[in-house]
């Protein structure tokens, strides 16, 4: 292993007090061992329509100012590292076979982190690559019964390899951060309740949208826009999306009288980025294979009709 001339001119008080020595350069090939994958059809007879209040009032804490998304926005569409990087991310998940929980949950963690108030410099280079493993670290130890080791967990041909003793001090600087709150709400809180709500479905049918609704959720991370809606917006939005329904008021009234036009918004957003989801530009970071489109969603999907809820 060589150092990088690239850490050494690198500023990096901003992320943590690590040396020059502390970010190694590899070409070597890590073996992909088998993680968890997450297969589940139970859906409860009975939800409890309190928790589902409660958490979509709680969401609404977690979501960051408007102001600070629309400047992380304007940052991140400058350059390629940002997508890079989550890139990376999401194909580690993949490798792994993680939980649709853990990449969301990795994926939040970073952004968090960047919209944090701190300086968002510099946006390219190891420390957003040091951010990124220490982020999907902690999601996966957040979500998964076995997690690899901090060496193993760095897939894929990264361009710097960091020591488990720097990913470490990454990981502590990210959870304070989050203010030591790595509990969050996500669109998977909801998808077994609004699936639940969907009429005349088979044990089958629930399990092809489970399955696709959060193939998708986990696609949309990548979208950067996506950070302006809340968790439950973009569960309903790929519940819509994944059964072909429509967007208007009764639609979305069959998940939860709180639902609202965001939905609208959320679902637009999909619909203009699935161009790239079908050609693969974003899910063969993800799935085995790409999305289908809409039409080929619903091909062999025959319970329940096209835009009825």
């Amino acid at each position: 292993m060589s150092v990088s001339t690239d850490v050494s001119s690198t500023p990096i008080n901003l992320y943590c007090n690590e040396t020059p020595g502390d970010a190694l350069c590899s070409n070597n090939d890590d073996d992909i061992s088998e993680i968890n994958s997450m297969s589940s059809t139970d859906f409860p007879a009975d939800i409890d329509e309190s928790y589902i209040d409660n958490i979509l009032l709680s969401e609404l804490h977690q979501m960051p100012a408007t102001e600070l998304i629309t400047q992380f926005l304007e940052i991140s569409e400058d350059g390629s590292a940002h997508q890079d990087v989550l890139n990376w991310m999401l194909k580690v998940h993949a490798s792994y076979r993680f939980r649709p929980e853990t990449a969301y949950l990795s994926v939040n963690y970073f952004h968090c982190f960047m919209l944090s108030p701190r300086p968002l410099q510099p946006v390219k280079g190891w420390p957003l690559q040091l951010l990124a493993v220490a982020c999907l670290s902690l999601a996966a130890k957040m979500e998964e019964t076995r997690v690899p080791a901090l060496l193993d967990i760095q897939l894929l041909e990264p361009r710097f390899l960091f020591k488990p003793s720097t990913v470490q001090r990454m990981e502590l600087l990210v959870m304070s951060c989050l203010k030591w709150r790595l509990h969050i709400i996500t669109p998977f809180s909801f998808l077994h309740y609004f699936i639940a709500k969907l009429p005349h479905l088979s044990p089958r049918s629930k399990d092809f949208i489970l399955t696709h609704s959060s193939d998708l959720i986990i696609s949309t991370c990548r979208v950067i826009k996506i950070l302006a809606y809340t968790p439950s917006t973009i569960a309903a939005a790929a519940v819509l999306w994944v059964t072909n329904q429509t967007i208007d008021g009764p639609k979305l009234e069959c998940f939860h009288n709180r639902m609202d036009k965001m939905v609208r918004g959320c679902y637009n957003l999909i619909r203009q980025n699935m161009p790239q989801f079908c050609r693969g530009k974003v899910l063969d970071a993800t799935m085995p294979g790409n999305l289908p489109c809409k039409e080929m969603l619903w091909e062999g999907f025959p319970d329940m009709p096209p835009d009825k809820c």
